[in-house]
């Protein structure tokens, strides 16, 4: 006789992003339904107004009987323990079923079916994280283009107009990588480029230009392919923080808009990484960052975790 398989438990799987959310609905790990909002159109830097958002979110989409499912949460700005302890905590004064917040660059290696390992984002930020022994969030980078996010998009535009400023102070010409920024900023001279790149209103509207970087480098700009194996180096780095730091680096899981549709990029990543930590494995991810909180909430889901939470676990019920 054949016995008929349960159903695998519904579960939520949110990667709340620096420009959109993703929502996810699965059946244990497996995809089933997704939906895409803007992230400004509803995120502030409030933990308790943030709470109330996604319980919106989730409520409007799946009704409130979801708010008793298992869900993980991937959230941009999370960069501590506390952070996504605080987070989490907030959350459930709303929904009532197993949860769990993590930085959203963490999803990368969920994604993957890995339970440890090191994350790295390369996207409109960088940021690497992994968690050490004790289950406590480490991170590398994510500092904001102001002050880092070597890899990024923003971050490329950035060093690609250092060099290009740096050309000219030593009486250099214009190669493409500074004529091909000059067009894409609407300008003609070293002071207006530097002055539209110091004044941009975001992270995101400087990396939208990023593609003129590898575009250059394609054409045979030195200071292009120089910017982009610089970045590649720099991302290696934050890998390097983190071993140092205790995190487990034999698997690195890289993911992000930039690194995962310039080859370049991933190359010169993937070069660094060699030279910096031969013995790990690097992959890049081929599938969407939610599914990484998919896989966090139905391990939820089949742990049963109804107990209190252990410290430094990212507010796991």
């Amino acid at each position: 006789m054949t016995v008929a398989q349960p159903d695998p438990p519904r579960t939520i799987g949110i990667d709340v992003g620096g420009t959109k959310t993703h929502l996810a609905l699965g059946a244990g790990n497996i995809l089933r339904s997704e939906r895409y909002v803007d992230t400004t159109s509803w995120r502030t830097h409030s933990f308790p107004h943030n709470a109330r958002g996604v319980h919106r979110l989730v409520v409007e989409w799946l009704g409130s009987d979801a708010l008793a499912w298992p869900m993980a949460v991937g959230a941009h700005g999370c960069d501590t323990t506390a952070q996504c302890d605080a987070f989490a905590a907030e959350l459930r004064r709303y929904f009532t079923g197993p949860l769990r917040v993590v930085n959203d660059a963490e999803l990368v290696t969920a994604a993957t079916g890995l339970t440890e390992g090191i994350g790295v984002i390369a996207g409109t930020g960088a940021i690497a994280v992994a968690r050490d022994a004790r289950g406590e969030l480490l991170t590398a980078g994510g500092w904001g283009w102001i002050l880092g996010d070597e890899g990024s998009s923003a971050g490329l535009i950035r060093e690609a107009t250092r060099a290009v400023l740096t050309e000219l102070d030593l009486g250099g010409a214009l190669d493409p990588l500074g004529r091909r920024l000059m067009a894409a900023f609407g300008v003609t001279e070293g002071a207006e480029l530097a002055l539209a790149v110091s004044t941009a209103d975001s992270a995101a509207s400087l990396g939208s230009h990023a593609e003129q970087v590898f575009l250059a480098a394609d054409e045979g700009s030195a200071l292009a392919a120089g910017v982009v194996t610089q970045a590649g180096q720099q991302l290696a780095l934050l890998v390097d923080r983190l071993a140092g730091r205790g995190a487990a680096a034999a698997q690195i899981v890289a993911g992000g808009t930039v690194i995962l549709v310039q080859p370049r990029l991933r190359r010169a990543f993937l070069d660094a990484v060699r030279e910096h930590q031969p013995s790990s494995v690097l992959q890049f991810l081929d599938r969407p960052p939610v599914l990484g909180a998919l896989e966090l909430a139905s391990r939820l889901g089949r742990d049963g975790t109804e107990a209190a939470e252990p410290a430094g676990t990212g507010g796991i019920r």
